[in-house]
């Protein structure tokens, strides 16, 4: 049986937002899916992966991935709903995350192959219950308004028209870049550990760690502040606590506390955090390992100093001294921040697009 957390803002019966199944097959239930079930975890990576595959042309998910949100662990900020057919088997697969005050995230799939009818049935339902859990969470939060931000692949019609009827906006485009990784390239800075720009009066290094082997507490608030800084102007950018922020970065599979690094200006009176980046390890069943930069943002005032550069350096230079053959970024392709450019210069190229789609849930 799984386990609810107290503090958990959903609701987590299913029924409670679905009295009613429109559209779909005699027989056909919805439920929440068993973590403990092996069948139910590899059947919602078979859907998973078959929905990226379709969207972008090749499959990354693994159970891992599923976990994260189907877990007890994961429900704590998570709750899911599966449309199951009438031999109990997952058609289509909906999890929200309470990502942060004012935003909820949505993953929404439906298994591809599906007659039309019964495919928009199954969205139907899955859309249905976001909209239920969004109230919950809104009224939880003290909100007027719950945001619900979900995805789509571009390029992706069905998914595309689907949230088009339901109500969602398209509001953003996202390059997708990856950079390819040279052996050579490990001396791209002296020691990604640790290492100066002295002309520039920068240093960069990893998060410390304290004597039982867990990172510096100050450290991570530091990590945590310049972020929430770098990014408070920035699209759909809404304020996450240091908790919310470590338990959430956490909880992704590729989390290392060695690919967190930290930025600070050495030429004041005392050393002063000004850029983070957060790497993760994109692992691979077929090849190299790759890394990944969740994030990296640099304080306004540190701007025009090398600092994003520097630590772009870094995270190359840590991978390709492990052996890896890439690293991986997310870019706004709509912003007016430059950033695109920066990354261009350093070798990353687009190699698909992804769309984000809101909508706005008045709180009753």
């Amino acid at each position: 049986m799984t386990v609810i957390p107290e503090d958990s803002r959903f609701e987590t019966d299913p029924e409670q937002l679905l009295p009613e199944l429109p559209g779909l097959p005699g027989g056909w239930t919805v439920d929440v899916p068993d973590p403990g079930d092996r069948e139910d975890v590899a059947r919602l990576t078979v859907l998973l992966r078959a929905h990226e595959k379709e969207g972008r042309g090749w499959a990354g998910a693994a159970e891992e991935d599923v976990l994260v949100e189907v877990s007890e662990r994961g429900l704590r900020t998570r709750s899911n709903v599966v449309v199951r057919d009438a031999d109990r088997v997952p058609r289509a697969w909906g999890s929200v995350h309470d990502r942060a005050g004012g935003r909820m995230l949505l993953l929404h799939v439906v298994e591809r192959g599906l007659p039309d009818s019964v495919a928009r049935a199954c969205s139907d339902v899955l859309v249905e219950w976001a909209v239920g859990q969004a109230r919950e969470v809104g009224a939880a939060r003290g909100l007027e308004v719950q945001q619900i931000d979900t995805g789509a692949f571009e390029g992706d019609e069905r998914q595309a028209r689907w949230l088009r009827e339901a109500g969602f906006e398209k509001v953003r485009t996202w390059w997708q870049m990856n950079r390819p990784v040279q052996p050579e390239e490990s001396t791209l800075v002296p020691d990604p550990a640790g290492w100066e720009r002295a002309e520039k009066g920068v240093r960069f290094r990893l998060v410390r760690r304290a004597g039982s082997g867990m990172p510096n507490e100050d450290d991570l608030r530091d990590v945590h502040d310049v972020l929430e800084e770098a990014f408070l102007d920035h699209f759909n950018s809404w304020e996450e606590t240091f908790e919310e922020f470590l338990y959430r970065l956490r909880e992704d599979p590729g989390h290392r506390w060695d690919h967190w690094w930290l930025a600070e200006t050495v030429d004041g009176s005392e050393p002063r955090a000004v850029g983070a980046l957060v790497g993760t390890v994109s692992e691979s069943s077929n090849g190299p390992d790759g890394s990944y930069v969740s994030y990296i943002g640099v304080r306004e005032a540190a701007r025009g100093r090398g600092v994003a550069k520097g630590l772009l350096h870094t995270i190359i230079a840590d991978a390709a001294a492990r052996d890896r053959d890439r690293v991986g970024l997310e870019v706004d392709a709509d912003s007016s921040t430059g950033a695109d450019g920066l990354y261009g210069s350093l070798g990353w190229r687009t190699k698909y697009v992804t769309e984000s789609w809101h909508r706005d849930v008045p709180v009753d």
